[in-house]
């Protein structure tokens, strides 16, 4: 062999063995990256102590990586059972959707963590603002120069509460009529998500809007604390709150889901598609623990209703198991 033919060989084999060792350090550095990242899917009303709660798991765990999708629970639920969209933890704020849309296929167990209440939220700009009292509210959202907001209820929990709210005021001012007048009112102000609303509340396009009364804490935002009889935030009134029900789309086109009244209450999971499921629980125990990721939860307004009884509960990770009662 010359040795212009053996300089080409030399040459060509020293780049390829340093093309081989980047494409080996790429193929190395994405292997870590995916063991090493999380995709949480969670409800609206719970952006601000997720976004609190990820923060404090990635100081004492620096090399994950989370992202976080905020929609309305059913709409989350849908984007697994529809859109196939890989998901490692699932936090709903309503703990049914997860019963409803993804167990069995798609999802083992459910825990319920957290419970909430419904409020009626306004700013000192909102029309009526220094009237309006828990006795008077629903004289003040029909009136024809109030604008009031709601959420869509085929695809956030908050939204079928809100029909539930007022289906139960309804019998609690024993006004019949009282749900469907006001339901009927104001439509082209329903939003995917409760916290879609804000900033139309803040810029003053509506005056009112119904949401979950951890929401207004967070904001700091004022509001009506509603009777328990309405706000279906007592776990003593679960027979009075289960007079009430709504309809809402199912999995297919032509399918519904009836929706029943009941103290609200959150859940979670880690869906069956999960990439990442061991470091999955890891954060699930971490939000689930008193001194961690409940901690802020209740800062925030959402008390904790750990331990919790679960269907499922055969069916939970060992580790998750503490969180929960079998009956």
């Amino acid at each position: 062999m010359n040795s212009c033919k053996l300089t080409t060989l030399l040459v060509s084999l020293f780049l390829l063995s340093i093309f081989s060792g980047c494409r080996n350090s790429n193929e190395k550095d994405k292997s870590q990256s995916g063991l090493n990242q999380l995709t949480i899917f969670h409800a609206g009303s719970l952006s601000m102590p997720v976004k609190e709660i990820v923060e404090a798991f990635t100081t004492t765990h620096p090399e994950v990586k989370i992202l976080t999708e905020s929609a309305g629970s059913v709409a989350c639920a849908r984007k697994i059972t529809d859109l196939k969209k890989p998901c490692d933890v699932f936090l709903s704020a309503d703990y049914q959707v997860i019963d409803n849309f993804l167990i069995p296929h798609f999802a083992s167990w459910n825990l319920k963590f957290a419970s909430n209440e419904m409020a009626l939220v306004y700013t000192e700009k909102s029309k009526y603002s220094k009237a309006i009292t828990a006795k008077n509210w629903p004289e003040i959202l029909l009136k024809e120069d109030v604008f009031y907001g709601r959420s869509d209820p085929n695809s956030d929990p908050c939204g079928y509460r809100t029909v539930f709210t007022l289906q139960l005021a309804g019998k609690y001012f024993a006004k019949p009529n009282l749900a469907e007048q006001i339901l009927k009112k104001d439509q082209r102000f329903i939003r995917p998500k409760e916290v879609d609303l804000i900033a139309m509340l803040q810029t003053n396009a509506i005056d009112y809007i119904f949401i979950y009364r951890s929401v207004a804490v967070q904001h700091q935002l004022p509001f009506i604390i509603l009777a328990d009889s309405v706000n279906l935030g007592n776990p003593e009134l679960a027979k009075w709150y289960s007079t009430v029900s709504a309809e809402i789309n199912g999995n297919k086109p032509d399918e519904t889901i009836t929706q029943t009244g009941e103290p609200m209450v959150y859940g979670l999971t880690v869906p069956a598609n999960s990439p990442n499921p061991k470091l999955a629980l890891k954060f699930v125990e971490f939000l689930l623990s008193s001194g961690n990721g409940m901690k802020i939860m209740i800062k925030n307004g959402q008390p904790s209703v750990i331990p919790s009884f679960t269907s499922t509960f055969s069916k939970l990770p060992e580790t998750i198991k503490p969180f929960a009662s079998p009956k």
